[in-house]
């Protein structure tokens, strides 16, 4: 059943904690934080099917503050604004379909505002607007790449555990999207339950998940999804690291969703790490039925299976990817305080026939100019093989500041 009144609940609770009297954040010693991110990016996309190539840069600023009161008590409140600065693209609100999409309206919003409680004996809890990232954010996430990032109205709850357990617990009421809200997609009303659980064994830590939502808004989208993850590495000391992890999930209608289905999805990853050099690959496969693939709709779907998004919504007949990456990390930065890059091969096809979904090469540069200020190259060229999606290319260069 669904909470009613809870996205008001929440709101004004945080609301309550973050228009507290500046006398309780003198008693109670703490200091008021600041928050400042700022972030210039321009983007470029070539796709096959426009007659224009998509041109953006973008400004993104959050600013915010933070601070304490009370005895565990803690505020949050963060505003968001996008602006364009040059806007030759569709950013899914302005109208300009005959460029391709680049997924960065412009918006001034609410980003986070939140109230979190510490008892200092292991069990806290943050209840209000706030960033959610579960496990490496495969299946709920910030979508921390776009200019305007993915929070939700919800409530969430740490308990204690040993050194070994970790059990954490989530109710989601809305998800406000990167489309912003003049987008019919921005939001969307959730009666959702996440659950993660994980125990550090020898080897590595065993994770198991529940994410159980029923999303107003989609039908189809409403789910029941749970799954088991092993992750580890070994060696060291001077040697080469080796990393490893093993993922299993199995998902089914839920609810009001119109069809009736059961799908799998399995990755795995092996990697190693000796010196500046690392190389991973990996495979991960999400099966389809035919009719729907299995899907992943609060991830930040921008992560997996290659930076120009092709896939952002799963084939009807699920998709295999594999892909290998190597990576080098400078012991000195040439310039700066660091320097590394990466490329990635992916080979994509149908889980479901095995139809060539085609192949795509990412790259990327990132420095830390200063202890504030990074920089970041970055490229995605996507070949859509005989039945993928339409060829695209991207390139980026984004500048941001974090205080």
């Amino acid at each position: 059943m669904k909470f009613t009144g809870m996205k008001s609940a929440l709101l004004a609770a945080a609301a309550s904690a973050a228009l507290a009297p500046s006398a309780a954040l003198a008693v109670a010693g703490d200091e008021v934080d600041w928050i400042l991110n700022m972030r210039l990016r321009g983007e470029t996309v070539d796709q096959a099917g426009f007659v224009n190539e998509a041109e953006a840069l973008t400004l993104r600023t959050r600013f915010g503050v933070q601070g304490g009161f009370g005895e565990g008590f803690k505020f949050l409140v963060e505003g968001e604004n996008i602006i364009h600065i040059i806007d030759d693209f569709n950013d899914t609100t302005n109208g300009l379909t005959s460029f391709p999409v680049i997924a960065d309206p412009e918006t001034t919003e609410l980003n986070r505002l939140q109230l979190s409680y510490d008892s200092g004996q292991g069990f806290n809890t943050t209840i209000g607007r706030q960033r959610v990232i579960r496990g490496d954010a495969r299946y709920i996430g910030n979508v921390g790449f776009r200019q305007n990032e993915q929070t939700f109205d919800a409530v969430t709850l740490n308990f204690p555990s040993s050194d070994d357990l970790s059990v954490s617990y989530t109710y989601l009421d809305r998800v406000h999207r990167i489309f912003g809200e003049d987008s019919p997609a921005g939001e969307w009303d959730l009666n959702a339950h996440t659950v993660w659980a994980s125990y550090e064994a020898g080897p590595g830590t065993l994770s198991a998940f529940a994410i159980v939502a029923d999303v107003d808004e989609v039908a189809t989208l409403s789910t029941n999804t749970w799954g088991l993850n092993f992750s580890g590495q070994r060696g060291g000391e001077g040697g080469p690291v080796w990393s490893y992890m093993f993922e299993y999930a199995s998902q089914s209608d839920y609810t009001d969703n119109p069809d009736s289905f059961a799908l799998d999805m399995i990755r795995a990853e092996l990697g190693v790490t000796t010196g500046p050099f690392n190389v991973r690959a990996g495979i991960e496969q999400l099966e389809g039925n035919g009719a729907r693939g299995f899907s992943t709709p609060f991830a930040t779907l921008h992560k997996f299976q290659g930076w120009a998004d092709a896939f952002l919504a799963t084939p009807a007949d699920g998709i295999r990817d594999r892909y290998l990456r190597g990576g080098y990390t400078f012991a000195e930065a040439p310039f700066g305080e660091s320097l590394s890059a990466a490329i990635i091969w992916h080979d994509f096809e149908a889980e479901n026939g095995g139809a060539d979904l085609g192949s795509e090469i990412d790259a990327v540069v990132s420095s830390r100019l200063t202890d504030t200020v990074s920089l970041e190259f970055k490229a995605a060229f996507f070949d859509g093989g005989d039945a993928g999606p339409a060829d695209r290319d991207k390139l980026w260069i984004g500048l941001t500041y974090n205080r």
